[in-house]
């Protein structure tokens, strides 16, 4: 069954737009990582497309327009098996905005795992993925890992070339802290639009930073201060991944899990109930109501938990429920 779906022009998600450079673009990331059948080599299956028509059809219907993949999700497949929704109902592109990264090498007969933000990897990759996603342009292209052999100078020209090109509109980065991004910005002649992170409820150092700042209790904290605040003066949109934690909090199996973990669930339930919403939604509202407006990417393939997702859009917890999540899940009171 298709999806009835808005024009993307029309999707207004607040008054004030995430991304001013992407101004309709929704509060929530659909992460594409789990479609196309999984991380083997077996090939796209009639299956795996139904699971992927079900998923962009629910995410556009609950107004998730943004779309995120990776060249190396399921082996490529991911963005193959989305690229024949698109294939067969060109008419969505216009209704999506659409990303992916690059820059990760699996071990092959040439090297071991390794990070590739090479000039010629780049190209590569970017018109791999849009063989793979059967489309003209990709909205955002992301660098996926810091690499350290990156010239930011040949980075930029080759994203220069791609943009003028028609290939790419935006070029954004992952897992970078804010020297990188420093350093990659001054040979840009357009501004850096997405920095995506390890950030959530589970993995808290994004917010122990701020907190423990100064304090030898924060000596472990992995973190690179400044960050965050660098992406909010730059108006640099911060995406989430790892946003519903695994689904810790949200119905997973807990018997293996410390005791903060099940006491934070049994508070996210309180709160779910309580706020009339779904856990997924209480999960993603705690990180949604950071002043930098965290943008989640969520990357489950249960339709009904994209809907529950959806309803933390707009949802607003009580300062004091905030740091309840935050210290239950951390396991000890702050200093």
């Amino acid at each position: 069954m298709k999806s009835v779906v808005k024009p993307l022009a029309n999707v207004s998600p607040s008054p004030l737009p995430l991304n001013q450079h992407l101004p309709h673009a929704s509060p929530l990331v659909y992460g594409c990582m789990g479609l196309g059948g999984g991380w083997n080599n077996n090939g796209i299956n009639a299956k795996d497309l139904a699971q992927a028509h079900d998923v962009v059809n629910t995410a556009l219907d609950q107004g998730i327009n943004y779309f995120d993949h990776a060249d190396i999700y399921t082996f490529g497949k991911a963005e193959q098996v989305f690229g024949q929704v698109l294939s067969s109902r060109p008419e969505l592109r216009e209704h999506m905005l659409i990303q992916t990264k690059c820059g990760i090498r699996f071990a092959d007969d040439k090297g071991p795992k390794r990070y590739d933000l090479s000039a010629q990897w780049i190209g590569h990759s970017v018109n791999q993925s849009l063989k793979h996603l059967q489309t003209d342009y990709l909205d955002v292209l992301v660098l996926h890992r810091p690499d350290p052999l990156m010239d930011a100078e040949d980075v930029a020209k080759t994203y220069h070339r791609l943009r003028d090109e028609g290939k790419v509109r935006f070029l954004g980065v992952s897992n970078m802290q804010h020297h990188q991004m420093r350093m990659l910005q001054q040979h840009l002649d357009t501004p850096l639009v997405v920095n995506q992170l390890e950030l959530s409820l589970h993995k808290q150092h994004w917010i122990d930073e701020t907190v423990y700042a100064g304090n030898q209790l924060g000596a472990d904290i992995n973190f690179t201060p400044g960050t965050l605040e660098y992406c909010q003066q730059q108006h640099i949109q911060v995406q989430s991944w790892g946003s519903l934690c695994q689904g810790r909090y949200s119905g997973a199996d807990l018997s293996d899990e410390p005791m903060r973990v099940k006491q934070t669930y049994a508070l996210v339930c309180q709160l779910a109930a309580e706020y009339s919403v779904s856990k997924e939604a209480i999960i993603l509202a705690w990180l949604m109501q950071h002043p930098a407006r965290v943008q989640p990417v969520v990357g489950t393939t249960d339709l009904q938990r994209i809907a529950a997702c959806q309803q933390a859009v707009g949802l607003q917890l009580t300062r004091e429920h905030w740091y309840a999540l935050y210290v239950s899940a951390k396991g000890h009171e702050l200093p």
